[in-house]
């Protein structure tokens, strides 16, 4: 009678097992589970790794928009947000047409809280002739406009043959100013350039044209390495500082090839709106007579 011959480990090209490699009862060998069970090594409920390719994000990231404001009593439409912030940033875009090219472009604004969260968005319109030709020194129409692109107000700037000369600004006919107005024509206020030997000098006058409010900027409002510039906002007639306008740092790639600038400013929560509207205009002022050039000027200096 025959017995059945066991091939032994070796033996007939049987190879031999290695303790604790084999797969285990019922499970494939190539560590792949089967169809519609959990990889091994995860825990049931939790998400396995991510097979497919990875999502990827184009672009700068959504915009945040502050939560709508509910109608306050006496307020302007639109200017609600204001009467809940006492500050704001107002953060100029980038064109890389002037950085590539130095052609001059429409200026475009973020205005941000201080949480990051954009209420307002505010865009000029000027002559392209005057934008390459009058620089810093043209006239123009900032518009602000709200999430919902509508309109707020507008900020305009007439052209000045002298304009930004200090010790010309005796003379009310160079005097270089902006007025603020709503969407109705309204009028919120205005900057007017005042006269000074050598430091920036503005007043800030109210709807009626009377004056409420100086503004002194340093001798020297020039951007050095990572110092901001203050400009100092106090009622007329008292030395105490109720606000403030900050030209801030960029760093030193965007300050010295780009004259995208951030500003920020600062006054107490229970002003009027009109007025905290007509301190963000003087914002835009003080950008162009001293540091919208900025870029053309370190261009110049390759040359």
């Amino acid at each position: 009678m025959s017995h059945p011959v066991t091939a032994q480990p070796g033996q007939h090209g049987v190879q031999p097992m290695q303790p604790g490699y084999g797969p285990g009862p019922g499970q494939p060998a190539y560590g792949q589970p089967p169809y519609g069970q959990q990889p091994y090594g995860q825990v049931p409920g939790q998400p396995g790794y991510q097979t497919g390719p990875i999502p990827l994000q184009y672009g700068p990231p959504p915009e945040v928009w502050m939560p709508v404001v509910q109608s306050v009593p006496d307020c302007p439409k639109g200017l609600e947000y204001l009467t809940q912030l006492d500050q704001v940033l107002i953060k100029q875009e980038v064109h890389m047409l002037e950085v590539m090219m130095n052609w001059e472009c429409n200026n475009k604004y973020k205005v941000v809280n201080n949480q990051g969260q954009q209420c307002y968005y505010a865009f000029e319109k000027s002559n392209v002739c005057c934008r390459q030709f009058c620089g810093s020194n043209r006239g123009f129409k900032i518009y602000v406009a709200d999430n919902a692109k509508e309109k707020i107000f507008a900020i305009k700037r007439p052209f000045k043959c002298f304009g930004g000369c200090n010790w010309c600004a005796a003379f009310r006919c160079f005097q270089d100013e902006v007025s603020v107005y709503g969407k109705d024509g309204t009028q919120y206020g205005y900057v007017r350039q005042a006269c000074s030997a050598w430091k920036p000098h503005y007043t800030i006058l109210d709807h009626n044209k009377e004056p409420k409010f100086d503004i002194w900027g340093p001798c020297c409002p020039c951007t050095v390495c990572n110092q901001n510039v203050e400009f100092p906002v106090r009622p007329i007639g008292s030395e105490t500082v109720i606000a403030n306008i900050t030209k801030q740092w960029s760093g030193l790639l965007k300050e010295y090839f780009t004259d995208a600038d951030n500003f920020g400013v600062s006054f107490p929560k229970d002003l009027d709106v009109k007025l905290k509207a007509t301190l963000m205009a003087c914002v835009f002022l003080i950008d162009f007579m001293y540091f919208e050039d900025n870029q053309q000027q370190n261009n110049h200096n390759h040359f």
